[in-house]
């Protein structure tokens, strides 16, 4: 685990934008507009003793939950004896306790994500997005950390409170930034699913920003796992070249170091790269539908913090609470 120098405040002023390049001091500034946003599973609290979450865990804790049965190591303090009295059988009250919540988000910065032809790569669009949410996160009182998947692995980054949780993960992502041509192989989804299933307790929000191309059966498998005992809040990357071919007419696509020519305007080749994309999308979809989940889409031609915004405004059936 990486060691960090302490957090310095974030700069006043502005950062200047990159379409191509993950800069720290541009995701720092985000941390204003994330004001805005509110994560999927929180409500107001008026205890300052307590985090703003309600958690699944029962015990002695701060909000009345109900009454049943004693069992064998039941504390005896709170036994309720006029519900004992009545029933003539031993009866104990439950709380449910209010904790800071672990936020993890699983940001997506493999090779594939260097792309775009509309404002930005895919990559600066889904840390500007992991940024948001992040700073969202703190300002809720909760605890991030999270994983970060590129060339060659993917770098863990323990939840801690506050800019100590959020700044290694946002210097992770400019660090980690993709490149285009990498040598090394990129690193599946499934491998940091698998990850977050060993480290992520019962109770957490699992935040994935992604484009999902590699969103296979063993990447299925590993969420639905997660899904079952955590929230759930999945965004899916994507350039609009992805969705939808330009129109008919040779066109030049350079990665920095080659140049291949193709015209994706119409015919076979533009049909199934249409369905390539429409493919991913829906078979995302049907899986989060499943389990009461509705993913985020957001292109590299829209505002991170405008996509966002509408759709965890309050009403919104985006993402699911534990």
């Amino acid at each position: 685990m990486w060691r960090w120098p302490e957090p310095a405040a974030p700069a006043a002023a502005p950062a200047p934008a990159s379409g191509t390049a993950i800069r720290l001091a541009e995701l720092l500034t985000l941390r204003h507009q994330a004001a805005r946003l509110v994560l999927p599973g929180h409500r107001r609290t008026t205890s300052p003793l307590a985090g703003p979450f309600r958690s699944a865990f029962r015990g002695r804790g701060m909000e009345f939950e109900e009454v049943r049965e004693y069992q064998p190591g039941d504390d005896i303090r709170n036994m309720d004896w006029r519900v004992t009295a009545r029933t003539g059988r031993p009866h104990t009250k439950l709380f449910r306790e209010e904790r800071e919540r672990p936020v993890y988000l699983l940001v997506d910065l493999n090779p594939a994500m260097a792309f775009g032809t509309r404002v930005s790569f895919k990559s600066v669009a889904a840390a500007r997005a992991a940024a948001l949410l992040g700073w969202a996160a703190v300002r809720s009182g909760d605890r991030v950390g999270g994983l970060v998947l590129a060339a060659g692995g993917h770098q863990e980054i323990r939840p801690g409170r506050g800019h100590r949780g959020l700044l290694p993960l946002l210097r992770t992502l400019e660090s980690l930034q993709p490149h285009p041509g990498a040598a090394a192989p990129p690193t599946p989804l499934a491998d940091g699913l698998d990850r977050l299933r060993r480290v992520a307790r019962p109770g957490s929000l699992i935040l994935i920003v992604s484009d999902f191309t590699t969103f296979d059966q063993q990447a299925r498998r590993h969420l639905a796992l997660l899904a079952a005992h955590n929230g759930l809040l999945p965004l899916l990357i994507h350039d609009p070249l992805e969705a939808d071919p330009p129109p008919a007419g040779r066109r030049a696509y350079s990665d920095g170091h080659r140049t291949l020519t193709l015209d994706l305007g119409q015919g076979p080749l533009a049909t199934a790269y249409r369905a390539a994309f429409a493919r991913r999308r829906d078979e995302l979809t049907v899986f989060c539908h499943g389990r009461g989940v509705l993913p985020l889409l957001l292109s590299t031609a829209e505002d991170p913090l405008t996509v966002l915004a509408n759709a965890l405004a309050p009403g919104h059936a985006s993402g699911r609470g534990p």
